[in-house]
């Protein structure tokens, strides 16, 4: 069986204490995860400041070097896993295999991944806005005639990772340039991604002192959570609640990312329906820029039943199926509960379903969730601001004056109105993350722009500087 081993500082460590994970379609073990327990991860990270010496000794210009170097071999070679190798082939068959992510979705994760490495530059200089990274090199410089210092307040960054898509992994690749270590924690189903990508940067020349990677547990993560200067923490409301209110630990929670159609455009609402479907089912509907609702003031269930038309037409496929768009359920008991769950919240007033067909579906030895539209009269409706990792998606109708402050915290908002009051109220509010002014998916990303939180502000702190 293959084994994915621990990495201390870069290097390869086989525990005693193991998990298997399982193939979605055939149940039979595909991997066995060694398991680092909380002692362990408290020992190691006692000696991190030494792990961060060896990429401060590297430039910013070198680092870039080595991502660029890495996203070619992330994409094309063949890397070491433990005693194996795992070909590009072998790597989206696994994560596939064990995540139910349909392959061709896996190879366009690659992709975005690859892309993220190759442009790290230009990401860099988004989240800097322009700043000369040699500075990061000296401690100090000057740029546009100032003076400017910044001090890195971490010596790590710890990564507590999610299962739903590979190229959320994108986002805590910067911090290699930036020159701060990795403390990862994957996903129980999706360890392969952020292995590869250490063995693609290892195998670059970057210094394996920077990686370590520690599949564990509850106890294990709040360790990492706890120790690293700054953290990433990625998962559900119940699972980032603890953390919420804690300025060093960066939260990537439920997006609930939303589409506003108002005003004039309401009329034109048709042209609109492939940005919606796009928004909502790209990426098989997994990640947290996936639009969740549309937000509208005026033909909300005439939107909302040619939506349903649309999105049913994306069935589900076999993982293998070139022209598969929906992801199996790696738990099938999961896919089943939040089925039950839309039922129970369908019952209570102000909300009506129109997916076409039954919305668990049995296919090819896996489960999956149908597309499902929800129309939602009421805004206070249960399903009216949720969230679920699949095509999930209700349509709102409330007045124009309520629009802002009913549509509640969100991630990415795609408005199209030409009503300027509700463009200054969309710009003025801190309840959206990244505004979209125009008809731009929600899932689309730029790379000179943060995609959630800013990855560079929560490293380094501008500090009062003088030189005489």
């Amino acid at each position: 069986m293959i084994h994915i081993p621990i990495l201390r500082a870069g290097r390869s460590y086989r525990s005693l204490n193991t998990v298997s994970v399982s193939h979605i379609k055939t149940g039979e073990p595909l991997v066995e995860v060694s398991q680092a327990n909380r002692g362990l991860i408290a020992k190691d990270l006692v000696d991190i400041a030494l792990r961060k010496e060896a990429l401060g000794q590297r430039s910013v210009a070198e680092l870039i070097a080595i991502c660029k170097a890495a996203a070619r071999l992330f994409t094309t070679a063949t890397l070491p896993l433990d005693c194996t190798e795992q070909s590009p082939t072998d790597y989206i068959q696994q994560v596939s295999g064990t995540t139910g992510l349909p392959e061709t979705l896996c190879r366009q994760n690659l992709l975005k991944i690859q892309g993220v490495l190759e442009n790290i530059d230009t990401v860099l200089d988004g989240l800097t806005r322009g700043l000369d990274l040699r500075v990061l090199d000296t401690g100090w410089g000057t740029q546009n005639g100032r003076t400017l210092s910044y001090v890195c307040e971490a010596n790590a960054l710890g990564a507590v990772l999610p299962s739903n898509s590979p190229g959320v992994h994108s986002l805590w690749v910067p911090a290699i340039p930036l020159k701060v270590p990795l403390v990862l924690k994957p996903g129980r189903e999706e360890p392969w991604t952020p292995y590869r990508i250490a063995q693609a940067f290892i195998a670059a020349g970057a210094p394996a002192e920077g990686f370590s990677f520690y599949p564990t547990n509850y106890s294990g993560a709040n360790e990492i959570l706890s120790r690293c200067g700054r953290s990433m923490l990625f998962g559900g409301g119940a699972t980032v609640a603890p953390w919420v209110n804690t300025p060093r630990v960066e939260i990537h929670g439920p997006g609930r990312s939303k589409i506003i159609i108002h005003n004039g455009e309401q009329n034109n609402w048709e042209q609109y329906l492939d940005l919606i479907v796009e928004s909502v089912a790209k990426n098989g509907g997994r990640s947290c820029i996936n639009a969740s609702g549309v937000w509208v003031t005026a033909h909300g269930r005439e939107i909302a039943e040619a939506l349903a038309e649309r999105l049913a037409r994306i069935e589900p496929k076999p993982l293998d199926d070139p022209g598969a768009g929906i992801a199996a359920w790696a738990n099938p008991k999961a896919a089943h509960g939040i089925s039950a769950l839309i039922d129970r919240h369908l019952k209570e007033p102000g909300a009506v379903e129109l997916t076409t067909g039954d919305r668990v579906v049995e296919l090819d030895s896996c489960t999956f969730l149908r597309p499902t539209v929800i129309w939602c009269e009421d805004a206070e409706h249960p399903l009216a601001n949720t969230e679920f990792p699949f095509p999930f998606v209700s349509v709102v109708e409330v007045p124009s004056a309520q629009l802002v402050e009913s549509m509640g915290a969100t991630l990415v908002a795609t408005a199209i109105t030409a009503d300027t009051s509700l463009t200054q109220d969309l710009i003025a509010t801190p309840l959206i993350d990244r505004l979209n002014l125009g008809a731009i998916p929600t899932n689309q990303i730029s790379w000179d722009s943060p995609h959630e939180g800013n990855l560079f502000e929560h490293l380094y702190r501008q500090r009062a500087f003088q030189h005489g």
